[in-house]
């Protein structure tokens, strides 16, 4: 039986191209998404190449769609093999700025629908005695950056969640737990964070932070065109990295993709580059 896998946040950039390449490498690939009007680029994809994919609806912030998508899948196949948690959102701007209602949109995003989706499969994958949760996270969840305080504090909650797994579920279970790190994706996701940092008139937010905010808007579009400089990667550069570290016979916690973001993190990841030492470290430790 072929393996199957769980990907969220497909209607776009890495969730669409990575159902793609993984259902063209012999995955049955149930590719889930909120907005199911957002399929057509993947179904045009499924038609032209007859793809295994099915589509379903998953909203990473609303559990009872988690688990109605799990439950599909399990009375189908009997099984989930691996869970890429790719659903996320940008978001660039200052905490003073940030409404309450954005600092709950950004948590439950980014970190609370990664926690809540991978509660649903765990247990599957558990019973199995095996499995493999990716977790897409970013630089972003090893250095804090500027005017992305809320976005970092929540991939950084997913590093430490998913370390934190990895400490205890990965030998006595077979479940393997690994972190994709870009150092940034040219699609539309950052189109998107800037656009969080107008208000409702379209106008940019000004006030005392708006002088350090221009030149950090001028220097990311900076480096979106700056070639091989650039830390921009595409949807299929970062997909093919994911395919690579699912195929791995041991596949590492933490996986950098591109010498930009190992440059950028060198300083907090270079003692231990893929994590392993550090868990490993914590196992003798605790357990």
């Amino acid at each position: 039986m072929k393996k199957n896998i769980l990907i969220t946040g497909t209607s776009s950039g890495v969730g669409l191209a990575a159902s793609i390449l993984l259902a063209k490498n012999n995955y049955k690939v149930y590719a889930t998404m909120r907005n199911l009007k957002k399929s057509t680029v993947l179904k045009e994809a499924i038609a032209k190449d007859n793809l295994d994919i099915e589509i379903l609806e998953l909203d990473v912030t609303k559990y009872d769609t988690i688990e109605h998508a799990v439950n599909m899948i399990v009375e189908k196949d009997g099984k989930i093999d691996v869970l890429l948690n790719n659903a996320g959102a940008g978001f660039a701007k200052t905490l003073e700025q940030t409404s309450l209602d954005q600092i709950d949109w950004i948590t439950d995003v980014n970190y609370k629908g990664v926690v809540i989706t991978t509660k649903a499969v765990l247990p599957i994958m558990r019973k199995m005695n095996s499995g493999h949760i990716i977790n897409i996270t970013s630089i972003g969840g090893l250095v804090g950056q500027p005017f992305n305080e809320l976005y970092c504090g929540a991939k950084f909650a997913v590093e430490g969640f998913t370390e934190a797994l990895a400490t205890y579920v990965a030998k006595p279970f077979n479940i393997n737990f690994s972190l994709i790190e870009p150092g940034g994706i040219a699609t539309e996701f950052m189109n998107n964070a800037i656009t969080k940092t107008v208000d409702e008139k379209g106008e940019m937010v000004t006030g005392e932070y708006a002088p350090i905010f221009t030149k950090y808007l001028e220097g990311a579009k900076s480096r979106a065109g700056s070639g091989t400089a650039s830390p921009y990667q595409t949807p299929e550069e970062i997909a093919a990295i994911i395919l690579d570290t699912i195929n791995a016979k041991n596949p590492p916690l933490r996986v950098r993709t591109s010498e930009w973001a190992e440059n950028m993190t060198a300083l907090k990841v270079k003692a231990d580059p893929d994590g392993t030492k550090l868990v490993n470290q914590v196992i003798d430790y605790f357990l």
